[in-house]
């Protein structure tokens, strides 16, 4: 996750409401700027879940929310809200919110059916790709559709359809050259929508017609297609390789995994195994624990993993040993999960419908239930006449002078609201490549009738914020979240990372600080078994032996007995060296958490002060927050904020 993903998803807790009526108390305000009790209250109820209605909770949120709402003032202020970037970032979020509430919810009901059927059946294909912008000129247009027409007729005309796919005159997907275009088996909402209507509309054995998408012409081959198998969880213990081993490494990891799935077999315990042999650091303290996968969610494991997971019967089974390009597996099933019922998966389904692109194929009947609802006249046959009549070939190219044009009648009215030949004007100098093999007259109106849409649709997004609150209250959120995040990078995290002479400066203000804890310069010897630890012990006073040579003696032919480490240790942060005093030399054998320990110390290091280079992380995690304190400072000084604490205090009461 990005910072900025972190920042927003911590900051959206906070959110500016609003006032419900005249009579909703004020409670508090910031430059004259009311917040009213109903909108603090569902602020407040927002972030708690066990709300606490006494003075020291709602003192304590009030700071909090007075801290947020400081930031966002100052940001306007300094006009933050009109930065071009900032702008188009939170144009296109408005876009994305106001999408579920610009359908048809009764032609939506029949693709929350289509996602169902599609989610309980899986469909596995390969496909070729040509790239093509979404506005690229007809030309290019028709270039990349010819193109890919005849990487089909190559296929159809018996070529191996992966052998086509890889080959240098191919597919243009990178993944191509790897996979041979296999996309290996998805449901509703893994791919974009045209791609997912192409592949489900397609027999299996088939070749379809080219389908555009936001990336190119696509050629979709189905290879199979079957019920969906559910959703999994599993764990697993692994061995890592990579593609850099060496043949000893490589013969070495498939020795550990043998060797970890034969004590499985002779009873011993998956998750202990986990802690003490698998190298994925993310679940190893979870029991090899792994996100769940499969029917309706949004992780994806390499095929094999997959396969070799789902082919696990019961909870509680293991596999053999897996090899994936990671490593060798060994996945156990901890539960597996049919597919919900429709009645169990309706809301969830409605809900990413309404948020996907296969929402827009509605808006067509929702535009035509505005157009009663806003009372919609038509004046486009006068309107469009002079557009027919005047327009010429120069248009194409994009230099047609609508200057020409004196008038703006209206084309059509809505709500009272007349959209006129100016504004189609605007509409028509963005899309004069679209429709460049047409004729003018068929031109206007296809371009007429996108813009007609176009307009009203944008009319009713305009409406949301009224008609709606819980839009206005999202947009409201994402405007402070996107002024929030610029502001603090610009007045605290990159200023405190960038402006090296005062970070500096703070760390020798501070230098005390920043110092070492207790240390040992040490090897240690962990080993899974007290009678390893002691052989160790014993095998160590030997001068002539080097730890290297004692690990291998203790190991034999295994690979799991004992682990050595060499390096500076901080006993404080050092689970297993907390709280022990330790000599200079060899020190006897103790447990921790069922592994046992043999430490040899060259050297106790006493606590010194740290250099900067040593500790620059914390450091500027200090100044950070050093700089924010100074600034919100300034803020309250520089802001009007008033408090109704009598309203407030009377919050849950």
């Amino acid at each position: 996750m990005t910072i900025k993903n972190l920042f927003f998803s911590i900051l959206f807790l906070i959110i500016s409401m609003t006032s419900f009526g005249q009579e909703d108390p004020v409670i508090m305000s910031i430059d004259g700027k009311n917040i009213t009790k109903s909108e603090f209250l569902q602020i407040y109820l927002k972030n708690n879940k066990d709300p606490k209605y006494d003075q020291e909770s709602l003192d304590e949120y009030i700071l909090l929310f007075t801290r947020f709402k400081l930031k966002v003032a100052e940001a306007e202020d300094l006009g933050y809200d009109t930065i071009p970037k900032l702008v188009a970032e939170l144009n296109g979020y408005k876009k994305q919110l106001a999408l579920p509430y610009l359908i048809d919810s009764t032609q939506n009901d029949e693709l929350v059916k289509q996602a169902y059927y599609r989610t309980k059946n899986e469909i596995r294909a390969s496909h070729i790709l040509i790239k093509v912008a979404p506005k690229a000129l007809p030309l290019d247009t028709l270039i990349a559709y010819n193109k890919v027409m005849a990487l089909r007729k190559r296929v159809t005309d018996g070529e191996n359809f992966g052998a086509v796919a890889a080959s240098k005159i191919g597919s243009e997907d990178p993944s191509a050259f790897q996979n041979k275009g296999d996309l290996g088996y998805f449901t509703a909402f893994q791919m974009v929508y045209p791609f997912e209507e192409g592949a489900y509309n397609t027999e299996v054995g088939q070749i379809s017609m080219p389908i555009r998408t936001r990336f190119g012409y696509h050629i979709i081959k189905v290879t199979d297609k079957r019920a969906a198998r559910g959703t999994i969880e599993t764990a697993h213990i692994m061995v890592a390789t990579t593609s850099k081993d060496d043949a000893s490494r490589v013969n070495s990891s498939k020795e550990e995994i043998d060797e970890i799935y034969q004590l499985l077999l002779n009873g011993e315990n998956f998750e202990s195994l986990v802690i003490k042999y698998s190298d994925d650091p993310s679940t190893k303290q979870k029991g090899g624990l792994l996100p769940a996968f499969g029917t309706g969610t949004t992780t994806r494991m390499v095929s094999v993993f997959e396969d070799a997971a789902f082919s696990l019967k019961n909870d509680g089974d293991f596999s053999k040993p897996v090899k994936t390009q990671y490593g060798w597996h060994i996945i156990k099933r901890v539960k597996w999960y049919p597919v919900p019922s429709f009645d169990e998966m309706k809301d969830g389904l409605e809900s990413r419908v309404a948020k996907d692109e296969r929402s827009k194929t509605t808006q067509n009947s929702f535009v035509e239930k505005l157009k009663v609802e806003y009372n919609f006249k038509d004046k486009s046959a006068k309107g469009l006449k002079w557009f027919k009549e005047n327009l010429d070939s120069t248009y194409y190219k994009g230099k047609f002078d609508f200057s020409k044009l004196t008038t703006d009648k209206p084309l059509f009215i809505i709500d009272k609201v007349s959209f006129g030949q100016r504004k189609f004007v605007d509409y028509l100098s963005l899309n004069y490549r679209t429709q460049a093999r047409e004729t003018i007259p068929k031109a206007m109106d296809v371009l007429y009738k996108e813009w007609e849409k176009k307009m009203i649709l944008d009319y009713e997004e305009s409406k949301l914020p009224s008609k709606y609150p819980a839009y206005k209250a999202l947009i409201t959120e994402y405007h402070d979240g996107i002024l929030l995040y610029e502001i603090m990078s610009d007045k605290v995290w990159n200023k405190a990372m960038t402006d090296t002479t005062n970070l500096k400066a703070f760390f020798e203000e501070n230098r005390t600080d920043y110092v070492w804890g207790k240390r040992i310069d040490a090897q240690i010897y962990e080993a899974y078994t007290s009678e390893d630890a002691n052989k160790a012990f014993e095998l160590l006073q030997v001068d002539t032996l080097s730890g290297n040579k004692v690990v291998k003696i203790i190991n034999g032919e295994s690979s799991l007995k004992i682990r050595q480490r060499k390096g500076k240790f901080d006993l404080a942060k050092t689970a297993y060296l907390n709280d022990r005093d330790f000599k200079v030399g060899i020190n006897e054998v103790y447990e921790v958490d069922g592994k046992f320990y043999v430490i040899v110390v060259n050297e106790i290091l006493v606590p010194t002060q740290k250099e900067f280079s040593e500790c620059k992380g914390s450091v500027t995690s200090n100044y950070q927050n050093y700089l924010e304190e100074k600034w919100l400072d300034e803020l309250s000084k520089s802001h009007e904020v008033i408090i109704n604490k009598e309203e407030l205090y009377k919050i849950g009461k």
